[in-house]
């Protein structure tokens, strides 16, 4: 092989004939055409009956670790939301079916409790009141001094009011 022409520039004669070989074998109309394969198709017949073998098939799936990380975690919030959801939904079916006679049996035990408490502490106020009675007798004083003072000046004015 000739490597001079990558070292040193062509001369025009060389350049013209470079040309000229490029340009004739490009426009040749009998160029060789290459024709590549781009399907196969299996022309055997199939049996008439009975199982075709197996034809071992390559399987290289590569599945990085974060893809199976996204799908696992992505699972399980979907089961956690379907859990929330169907709780959700048990508790307005329960809510949904609240009448007045259900509330009513479920207050009655506080009803209850609240009505004896009252009772206890009315029978407590009773004894107290009975033991001690206590009345305050002498004069009584009341002083009233209001005090106005109002400070104005300009266009800010100030009122003050004290009471004592």
């Amino acid at each position: 092989m000739d490597f001079d022409h990558i070292t040193r520039p062509l001369t025009d004669a060389e350049a013209k004939a470079e040309a000229e070989r490029i340009i004739a074998r490009t426009f040749q109309p009998e160029a060789p055409v290459r024709h590549m394969p781009t399907s196969f198709r299996d022309n055997t017949p199939l049996p008439a009956y009975g199982d075709t073998p197996p034809v071992h098939q390559d399987h290289k799936r590569v599945v990085p670790a974060w893809a199976a990380g996204t799908a696992v975690a992505s699972i399980g919030v979907g089961a956690g939301i379907t859990g929330i959801g169907c709780g959700a939904w048990l508790v307005l079916q329960g809510l949904a079916s609240v009448t007045l006679y259900g509330v009513l049996m479920v207050t009655l035990p506080f009803a209850g409790v609240a009505m004896v408490a009252t009772a206890i502490g009315g029978a407590f106020s009773k004894v107290s009141r009975s033991v001690s009675k206590t009345v305050y007798e002498g004069p009584v004083t009341q002083n009233t001094q209001i005090n106005n003072t109002n400070n104005q000046r300009g266009m800010f004015s100030r009122t003050r009011n004290d009471v004592r």
